[in-house]
């Protein structure tokens, strides 16, 4: 096994086509299939099946995916520490920070910029995920820190409070919710809800205070991706409940609007997550402190809307 057939293993993983994966790698078609051909001989097993509608991994070929990225991103990480040790300040190597879906649009051309100008050896890669998803790249090493909500209860992270938030009743304009005019959560029995899926931390939060306040939701539609729920709430399927940073420039625009939760209010905390059983190397140090910043910067310019600064 060499890394040049798990690159192969990859990106035919990731394409489901050997003709797009050598397009992708800029080799000929029989250069890819006979690296993959090599790789299950070593291993021992078919890692995808091979039918009219392209390349489907094989249970073995799934357990060796994750093997594969990790290795993959080991060595790259080990390139750029390597490659990049002669830039001036001493501080190089490859930083992989994940992010929440309501925050990554907000921090991510601040940090990327911060980066550049203080830190110009280091490579900074940027990876989306909901709390649960970024929890396990942080356990398995496929990410060196994150943004999670709430303090993750693993022996593997270590959590830092960064910042509590609000959670807000979202709607479309005609529902005319206002800042100024909290909704105690009674009031959403009976109306169209639509909500993330379980087990995404809102969800958790969401029914926890519904099961104190003895408040059943219609719950109209689920989904784990952002930008449906907003879609939904946008389209007049029903409200919603999501931090306002969320949904921050609809809320601007009037595209959206918000009212706090009331009666109990709900709040999420932001955390910031390390590994605890694996050292932090200078220059993942050197990105989290500027992702820290770039974050209270936020908080302090007013831009992360309903946000307290919780951290050091």
């Amino acid at each position: 096994m060499d890394f040049k057939q798990l690159r192969a293993f990859l990106t035919v993983a990731e394409t489901g086509n050997v003709t797009r994966a050598a397009e992708v790698l800029h080799l000929v078609q029989p250069a890819v299939s006979r690296q993959l051909r090599l790789l299950e001989e070593d291993i021992g097993a078919p890692l995808f099946d091979r039918g009219r509608h392209g390349m489907v991994l094989t249970p073995a070929g799934q357990s060796l995916m994750g093997y594969a990225r990790r290795a993959m991103l080991e060595l790259e990480r080990a390139r750029a520490e390597i490659g990049g040790s002669d830039n001036g300040n001493g501080v190089s190597g490859l930083v992989t920070l994940g992010l929440l879906p309501s925050t990554i649009d907000m921090l991510s051309s601040p940090l990327v910029a911060a980066m550049a100008a203080e830190y110009p050896g280091v490579r900074v890669r940027i990876a989306m995920g909901y709390a649960g998803t970024l929890l396990r790249w942080l356990e398995c090493g496929e990410v060196d820190a994150a943004l999670l909500y709430g303090a993750a209860r693993s022996a593997e992270v270590q959590t830092t409070p960064l910042i509590e938030e609000s959670l807000w009743v979202i709607g479309p304009k005609e529902a005319k919710l206002r800042k100024s005019k909290p909704m105690p959560l009674a009031k959403l029995a009976g109306k169209k809800v639509v909500l993330p899926s379980a087990p995404h931390g809102i969800r958790a939060l969401v029914e926890h205070a519904c099961a104190v306040a003895n408040v059943t939701l219609d719950i109209c539609a689920e989904t784990n991706a952002l930008s449906v729920q907003r879609s939904l709430v946008l389209g007049g399927h029903g409200l919603t409940i999501l931090p306002p940073i969320a949904v921050a420039e609809d809320l601007r625009t009037g595209k959206l609007s918000g009212a706090p939760l009331a009666d109990p209010p709900i709040a999420r905390t932001i955390v910031l997550a390390l590994p605890a059983d694996r050292a932090t190397g200078r220059h993942v140090r050197c990105a989290v402190d500027l992702l820290v910043r770039e974050a209270r910067r936020a908080i302090d310019s007013g831009t992360w809307l309903e946000g307290r600064w919780l951290g050091p």
